[in-house]
């Protein structure tokens, strides 16, 4: 059907007879003479249609419309330097066509497939005609960089001497975190297979069996609400390991995310990570993972409000409950319409309300709590949180956990509004 690619032909390709196949993208009628955009995963190659050349072919081609499936066979020729187009890998090149075969008529797509169009189109009008929306370049590059990762995966950890393992997709309902998707059986009537939210039990029998490094890109289904990092179904990157330690699974997954950096041509970390423990990363950040990209750490301020007359955060030490804050840089004129909603996140934590001191641009500190704090309780605020003219200080007073899960959630509201 075709001897080379869309994406194929250069310079060194010029007196070649060829065929290609693919999608139209665009038709433009230039004093009599065609010029058609085709179009395929490997990028675009400019068509030549003359009547000179062929006048039946010419006719074919004056009925192409977007998004028409086509091929078509002719002699590649060098472009006019003025017409060269330094965008395209083929822009020195063109086609020029005397066969041209219709494969697929095509309605008019109800949205645009450029990509300086994608951003006018609704998410939910993509995913109805998901098959035209994976046309776009943008779309199948990150299929192709998906397929790459993967296979950086498996050859990654095929040399660190792991095994891919296909576990069962049918399998029996044991207690997980979320709910499990139920099939019926056939064969046994009032039973049910369940899909697996993960290859848990499967894998550690694997180890039992002396398997000792196993690894699957594992498809996993739990019937759960829709989050930001939540999803019915998903792919994870499932391994288990035997005769270790943690050290030693943490390092094969620290070498893991260098190799599919790499792949990826992509600055990253190099090893060793910087490592927190579950309790640092809830003190300092609020979050079991926290987003690193932005500072906004959560300062312990209990000591300085041990025996203070604001008796809010002193009742809350007095019970062994702890006093703490986040600088939110360059926020201190957030509207009170915006804090107003941020107290609200704060009681949905647990924590009674939310205080909080905003500094102007000249530095004045503005508060109502401002008057039950010492002239050293102040100075001790500024030292620690070191804060500057335009900043906003955020403050919790409860237990420990309580306190962390209501900064953590004001952190990660302050740093999109940073």
């Amino acid at each position: 059907m075709r001897t080379h690619t869309c994406g194929e032909l250069r310079r060194d390709s010029v007196g070649q007879r060829v065929r290609l196949s693919g999608w139209v993208e665009s038709v433009r009628d230039h004093g009599g003479v065609i010029f058609v955009d085709l179009r395929d995963r490997y990028g675009v190659t400019q068509v030549i249609f003359d009547p000179e050349d062929s006048r039946e072919t010419w006719d074919k081609a004056q009925r192409l419309r977007s998004q028409y499936v086509i091929a078509v066979a002719g002699v590649v020729e060098r472009r006019p330097p003025e017409m060269e187009n330094p965008k395209l890998a083929t822009g020195e090149i063109e086609v020029r066509c005397d066969s041209l075969q219709l494969l697929n008529a095509s309605l008019t797509p109800p949205f645009p497939l450029e990509e300086r169009d994608a951003a006018r189109v609704s998410e939910e009008l993509r995913l109805t005609y998901r098959y035209l929306d994976l046309r776009r370049a943008s779309m199948q590059r990150n299929l192709q960089a998906r397929h790459r990762l993967a296979l950086a995966v498996r050859n990654y950890l095929n040399r660190m001497g792991f095994v891919e393992v296909e576990t069962p997709i049918l399998g029996k309902s044991t207690p997980e975190g979320a709910r499990d998707y139920l099939v019926p059986s056939r064969i046994i009537p009032g039973a049910f297979f369940a899909l697996p939210q993960a290859p848990q039990q499967y894998k550690q029998l694997l180890m039992i069996a002396g398997l000792d490094r196993y690894f699957q890109l594992a498809r996993c289904f739990r019937d759960e609400d829709l989050r930001a990092d939540r999803q019915p179904e998903f792919t994870q990157i499932d391994i288990e390991m035997s005769f270790v330690t943690v050290a030693d699974v943490i390092a094969v997954v620290d070498g893991l995310l260098v190799a599919l950096f790499r792949e990826l041509n992509l600055p990253g970390p190099e090893p060793p990570f910087p490592r927190l423990t579950y309790q640092e990363a809830m003190d300092r950040y609020g979050s079991d993972r926290p987003d690193l990209r932005y500072g906004l750490e959560i300062v312990d301020l209990t000591d300085i409000f041990a025996h203070s007359d604001f008796q809010v955060f002193r009742r809350a030490v007095d019970a062994g409950k702890v006093v703490r804050a986040l600088n939110a840089r360059s926020l201190g004129q957030t509207p009170l319409r915006i804090l107003d909603e941020w107290t609200e996140v704060a009681r949905e934590a647990g924590l009674s309300g939310l205080a909080y001191i905003r500094v102007t641009g000249g530095g004045e500190w503005k508060s109502p709590i401002l008057k039950y704090l010492s002239d050293g309780e102040k100075e001790a605020l500024a030292q620690r949180l070191e804060i500057r003219a335009g900043d906003l200080i955020l403050f919790a007073a409860e237990d420990r956990a309580v306190v962390s899960k209501a900064l953590g959630e004001l952190r990660r509201l302050a740093a999109k509004e940073a």
